[in-house]
């Protein structure tokens, strides 16, 4: 039994934190969520646990590990455990709209926003929003339970043929489609609380933008990324929102709304992968400074 445990899923996001454990001689029980079970009865399976579950692993099974991780998580913690992006984290990696709300109590701007658990209250919700809109699955990933529609007919229509994005817990959100100012969005990667690095993406009008190298396949949109140093008021606010939301490593994405020129805060994400080719984009490899993170909480762990 080591002292690390990690939780996840996805065959290869990991690969690169996996290897930089290795090369440090970290010992760490890589747990995959197929084959696995928990004891509600039983302790936790070490001191120090890492959340790794991606929302986007609804894409790849239909038998998702979301919410058997969310109450395995919960059970570890209640014995004692220090989970690292744990259950509370996870409640809000799984709820846009618990996302957009803690963003908006910040006092910080988020994009116009209602709420439904119906595809019927979609045009009615829309009404009081300015077109075109976004229709979002509250559980989403990789740009997945997205759809946009210009005007208030295509939304109805899109109702009433049974073709609007739906959500795995039947949570929609629909939402202003807010035009970016210069093309691109702000991704801020924090860790242990605090701001690490930020990029901006610029995917072509998709609305996947994932910037991690599993994500670079064919098929997948072309998607490019440029380091960028956020004024001191955005890190303050991407840092407010991962305290809040209890996330060890996270990052969360802005937008410049090209209407007014209004930063707008979208996105919650408790699974930073970091980015694809590191050393081109940043310089140095953020995995690096991760697993010196780690190797920190293992010692207060043991202690």
């Amino acid at each position: 039994m080591t002292d690390l445990t990690i939780l996840y899923e996805h065959p290869q996001w990991f690969r690169p934190l996996f290897a930089a454990l290795d090369r440090r001689g970290i010992g760490y029980d890589a747990v995959h969520a197929d084959g696995f079970a928990f004891d509600p009865a039983g302790p936790a399976p070490s001191s120090l646990v890492f959340n790794r579950i991606a929302m986007s692993s609804f894409l790849r099974a239909a038998e998702h590990p979301i919410f058997h991780a969310a109450a395995a998580l919960a059970h570890w913690e209640s014995r004692g455990a220090r989970v690292l992006n744990g259950a509370a984290a996870l409640a809000i990696d799984s709820s846009k709209a618990r996302q957009l709300s803690l963003i908006a109590g910040l006092g910080l701007a988020i994009p116009a926003t209602r709420v439904v658990h119906r595809a019927a209250d979609l045009p009615a919700a829309a009404a009081a929003l300015r077109f075109p809109i976004v229709v979002k699955a509250n559980i989403g990933g990789s740009g997945a339970g997205i759809a946009r529609y210009d005007d208030a007919a295509a939304l109805a229509a899109a109702v009433a043929e049974g073709s609007v994005p739906d959500s795995i817990d039947r949570v929609l959100l629909a939402q202003e489609y807010a035009p970016t100012r210069g093309g691109t969005i702000t991704r801020v990667e924090t860790l242990g609380g605090r701001y690490l690095y930020a990029i901006a993406v610029e995917g072509g009008g998709s609305f996947d933008l994932c910037p991690a190298d599993a994500c670079a396949v064919p098929g997948r949109p072309s998607v490019t990324m440029t380091r960028v140093e956020p004024d001191a008021a955005t890190i303050a606010a991407a840092e407010a929102i991962v305290q809040q939301a209890g996330i060890d490593v996270g990052g969360v994405e802005l937008l410049v709304d090209d209407r007014d020129g209004t930063p707008r805060f979208y996105d919650i994400n408790a699974l930073s992968n970091f980015v694809a080719d590191p050393l081109a984009v940043l310089g140095w490899d953020p995995h690096e400074r991760l697993v010196d993170w780690l190797a920190e909480r293992l010692l207060e762990a043991r202690a």
